[in-house]
């Protein structure tokens, strides 16, 4: 079964490592073989790893998206994740990382993306960030509050 997704005009995605941009009227795609198709919300910057969830994330992100270094990021995620599961006795976020980490091994990386987003929610409101923060890939910027 295809894989079909909406564009809006000008979003960007990667499908298979290229950089892709929807055009002025935006575009219906229909993927109808394995590939790696990551849209452009869905896309951190190093400089956004700021959190332990976070940096869980960009790394899975690249073993997703970079497959020839993924080894390499492979390591680095294991080690993150190691260190996340030391330091936290939360059981609900001990759940999630586990089942992060056991998508990583089965090769479902957009499939652990979507869990490490809600990580990263999750963290946010525990850590209750205060002041500007990388919102996590796919939020909806949140309306301003009054004074």
């Amino acid at each position: 079964m295809p894989l079909k997704i909406e564009l809006k005009p000008g979003e960007k995605f990667i499908v298979n490592g290229a950089v892709m941009v929807a055009g002025k009227s935006g575009a219906s795609l229909a993927l109808r073989n394995q590939a790696v198709l990551l849209r452009g919300r869905d896309v951190m910057q190093e400089s956004e790893a700021t959190t332990p969830a976070r940096r869980l994330y960009f790394t899975l992100m690249l073993m997703y998206i970079d497959p020839d270094n993924r080894a390499a990021h492979a390591q680095v995620f294991a080690r993150y994740l190691t260190e996340y599961l030391d330091a936290t006795t939360l059981a609900s976020t001990r759940v999630k990382l586990e089942r992060i980490g056991g998508l990583a091994v089965a090769d479902e990386y957009y499939a652990g993306l979507k869990l490490c987003r809600e990580l990263i929610a999750l963290e946010d409101s525990i850590l209750q960030v205060a002041g500007p923060s990388a919102p996590a890939p796919g939020a909806r910027p949140r309306p301003a509050s009054k004074p």
